[in-house]
């Protein structure tokens, strides 16, 4: 189970909820515009519009708030006009971080993620710091009802690299080039495609334990948190009996 999907279960173990609402749909929103203002605002031809809208949908954002968050990448309606942000830092026992996000205001989100990082024992860095330890993958979010078997003969025949069982759901690399081949691949054998879309995976993973586990987890919970961020990617992993502990003494 890859490390962000373990502090996923963990936070749910600790009896927090999903974020709310509104804050997965501001996510959506801003990724509806950025799709369209990007590739246009023809969901058949734009495979990441149409993954953005497709998944909106499943959260039960409603129909106009889709379509004006739509048409405001097209430029069509006047609003706030959002961009694509990486940001790059070290976390505790020498962890490294990647932080993508959409802001309207590089300035004030790069001062609010200096202080999450410095909270936690880290640093937020410049361009290079941490981005050599990942490698841009691509990344399917697959439904837990499909079978392993299943998974062989959809997404591994049609090209797939590697698969991963994150417990609630499956998780399947892919070629950048291929990602959309593969991904209508899983969505001709029937399996539920969640997500798809290009991520950084760490090439090494170092294995966290005591007080740099809790901080490092610590660390990943408050950037998930921010409103400008949407996935928070890092090169740690904590054993099972690391986050039982850490389970049991919360």
């Amino acid at each position: 189970m890859s490390g962000h999907s373990k502090w996923a279960t963990i936070k749910r173990k600790k009896g927090a909820v999903d974020a709310a609402r509104g804050k997965v749909f501001t996510r959506l929103t801003r990724e509806i515009s950025i799709a369209a203002r990007m590739g246009g605002g023809d969901p058949s031809g734009n495979a990441r519009l149409r993954k953005a809208i497709s998944t909106a949908k499943a959260e039960q954002m409603p129909s106009d708030r889709i379509d004006r968050a739509l048409k405001r990448g097209t430029g069509e309606i006047e609003g706030v006009s959002y961009e694509e942000v990486l940001y790059e830092g070290t976390g505790p026992g020498g962890t490294l971080f990647l932080v993508e996000g959409t802001t309207d205001n590089k300035n004030r989100t790069v001062a609010e993620l200096r202080k999450i990082f410095d909270k936690h024992n880290g640093t937020l860095g410049s361009s290079g710091t941490a981005a050599w330890a990942f490698d841009r993958r691509g990344a399917l979010t697959i439904g837990r009802a499909a079978t392993e078997e299943q998974i062989m003969e959809s997404a591994v025949e049609a090209g797939a690299e590697d698969y991963t069982d994150d417990g609630e759901s499956w998780t399947v690399y892919t070629p950048v080039e291929r990602l959309d081949e593969i991904g209508a691949a899983v969505e001709a054998a029937k399996l539920q495609l969640i997500a798809s879309k290009i991520a950084h995976v760490p090439k090494n993973r170092k294995e966290l334990r005591g007080r740099d586990a809790e901080v490092g987890l610590n660390l990943v919970e408050a950037l998930d948190e921010h409103d400008d961020v949407g996935t928070v990617y890092y090169d740690f992993d904590v054993p099972d009996d690391e986050l039982q502990r850490i389970v049991n003494a919360s």
